[in-house]
């Protein structure tokens, strides 16, 4: 299922304007939903790995993308692949085959690139030698357990949109007081300071005077959901760790350490996506 466990110690602007007559980088008919047919330069980029779609577009509005030397004024640009573009100079290699890592986020980092408060991130965390990934959705700094990592971001996109309805399951370990019915209510879903969260299946797997282990099974992941739904019952979250996405677990995985999906597993995996 997976390569063997490596251990470890341990990028706003508008969006650009419509394209110019004379722009000298569009070079076909308008995309097609036919993957490998012309695709926008933003797709494509986050096909290779770049950058995510938006953050693609960041770039170009920032004048870091060029083709053929032309530095690049639009985002509705489409071409047929990535020959000649270059990102801060550098020519784009073509996009390599899709993959999937498991890794085991640790407590205490973010899931980000850089933090300027100067606080650890997940790649301080990661193991050495992985080829540039990018996390598919996130963990807030003290969650811990499964994240996701790509090298393709059309994978990372689909893995992240909420039509895809992935089930995350997650373990809580909080103090205070809840019921079981408390709990089966949340399968109706639930508005807290005007954000709605859509439903999520609950339960309380055990005791111990007044903390508690709740099991919760959700497909949105908005920001804090898990802490904020807990919260409003009254429950104070001490420790979050979630277990899988989908039908990958952390199984055999110690924090700070990677394993790969391996490619039938993944390929089979995305034929069930919506």
């Amino acid at each position: 299922m997976i390569v063997s466990p490596q251990r470890t110690n341990g990028p706003r602007v508008p969006r650009g304007a419509p394209p110019a007559k004379n722009n000298p980088a569009r070079r076909g008919p308008p995309a097609t939903a036919a993957e490998g047919g012309p695709q926008r330069i933003a797709k494509l980029l986050a096909r290779a790995g770049v950058a995510s779609r938006r953050d693609v577009e960041r770039m170009i509005a920032d004048g870091r993308i060029a083709i053929d030397g032309n530095v690049l004024t639009t985002p509705a640009t489409v071409l047929e692949d990535l020959k000649g573009v270059t990102v801060d100079g550098k020519q784009v290699a073509p996009p390599a085959a899709a993959r999937l890592w498991r890794f085991y986020k640790p407590a205490g980092c973010l899931t980000a690139a850089f933090d300027p408060k100067g606080r650890p991130t997940i790649y301080d965390r990661m193991p050495k030698g992985l080829p540039r990934v990018m996390p598919v959705g996130r963990l807030d700094f003290m969650t811990e357990g499964l994240l996701l990592l790509t090298n393709d971001g059309e994978l990372k996109r689909k893995l992240e949109l909420p039509s895809s309805a992935i089930v995350r399951h997650y373990r809580a370990r909080a103090f205070g007081e809840v019921t079981q019915a408390q709990l089966e209510e949340l399968s109706e879903g639930i508005e807290i300071d005007g954000i709605r969260y859509g439903s999520i299946d609950a339960n309380l797997e055990r005791r111990t005077g007044r903390n508690c282990w709740v099991e919760l099974s959700l497909t949105e992941g908005k920001n804090r959901e898990v802490r904020n739904v807990l919260a409003h019952l009254g429950l104070q979250v001490s420790r979050l760790i979630r277990t899988s996405y989908g039908p990958f677990t952390m199984e055999e995985l110690d924090p700070g350490q990677v394993g790969e999906v391996q490619r039938e597993d993944l390929f089979r995996f995305r034929q069930t996506l919506k």
